[in-house]
């Protein structure tokens, strides 16, 4: 029996499409993971979330890098990836601008680059990103400490490293929130860098110029950029002799450390931003662009929820 040539060829092209996938799913895809600085909890439960993506995908090599808190060094480490050859490219930039070399080497190289948690300067220098949306995650912070106080009070806010879009994106959502209740004053605003032993030294700081004491703290609420800050800001309070419970407190993050704070009376509440999906879509977009040349949404955005003790049971890092 003789096959039509068309016929002949309609079943070659689809097998011979089917055998390189097949390939592309065999070899090894290796995607650079920068982060800021793995000294700060947030990303190190984001390393994870992306070698769990990797696992799930298979044949995914992650290849970690510790950005030191400092641009240079996350701007070299960059550099050497693209030099080693990577296949593609995970990374939440310290500051907006300071990685701008690393996202020109990678466009230029043809690298599929996504980013997480911190945007580029140049969204178009990207493949996309993913992320919380910040602005109302600060607005969801200024709801909630606006609620809690009933609309009047004194509010000192820890703002995050200069530059970096979540520590701008956070305050301007925030002071957006609050701004609507004439009753509420914000009486200080000082970066602590996303630290912290940083934050412990602004608070007290703060705290010596506002004449903070047992019987007459100064304030009646304090939102911090990141839930480090915030536990950062609870030792400094109580080593004024001043009960943190008595005082609203929200962080983001949503890190363990800081929903056992919530659990012991400490810390009134966290913006949970679901760091570990993230980093996983994150990875997730780059190889299957890799593997498939298949494009993204330009921005997959995740709407961050105050947790607290009420709701505790849904934080996403305690999810099982």
């Amino acid at each position: 029996m003789k096959l039509h040539k068309t016929l002949v060829l309609a079943l070659i092209v689809p097998m011979a499409f089917m055998a390189s996938v097949a390939d592309s799913q065999q070899k090894t895809v290796r995607v650079a993971f920068s982060v800021p600085g793995l000294k700060f909890p947030f990303f190190r439960i984001t390393e994870t979330g992306a070698k769990a993506e990797a696992k799930k995908l298979g044949n995914v090599e992650i290849v970690s890098q510790d950005g030191g808190d400092d641009d240079a060094t996350q701007l070299s480490l960059c550099e050497n990836a693209v030099a080693s050859g990577i296949d593609g490219m995970v990374i939440s930039p310290r500051t907006t601008q300071g990685l701008a070399n690393c996202f020109k080497l990678l466009q230029s190289k043809k690298i599929p680059t996504v980013t997480f948690d911190r945007r580029a300067a140049n969204p178009g220098d990207t493949l996309g990103h993913v992320g919380a949306d910040n602005v109302k995650g600060g607005v969801e912070a200024g709801n909630f400490i606006a609620d809690k106080l009933k609309g009047k009070g004194e509010v000192i806010e820890l703002l995050g490293t200069p530059g970096a879009s979540p520590a701008i994106d956070r305050s301007k959502g925030f002071n957006d929130a609050i701004a609507k209740f004439s009753g509420i004053k914000r009486v200080a605003q000082q970066t602590a860098n996303f630290d912290t032993a940083k934050a412990l030294q602004v608070m007290e700081d703060i705290m010596t110029k506002l004449g903070s004491s047992k019987d007459k703290p100064g304030f009646d609420a304090l939102f911090a950029a990141n839930d480090d800050m915030a536990l950062g800001a609870v030792e400094a309070i109580k080593a004024r002799g001043i009960d943190p419970g008595k005082i609203v407190i929200v962080g983001f993050d949503a890190l363990e450390s800081a929903l056992s704070s919530i659990e012991k009376g400490q810390l009134t509440g966290t913006v949970d931003q679901f760091p570990n999906i993230q980093a996983g879509t994150a990875v997730r977009i780059v190889v299957e662009n890799i593997r498939e040349k298949k494009d993204p949404n330009k921005d997959t955005f995740l709407i961050p929820k105050v947790i607290s003790k009420a709701n505790i049971g849904e934080a996403s890092t305690r999810a099982k």
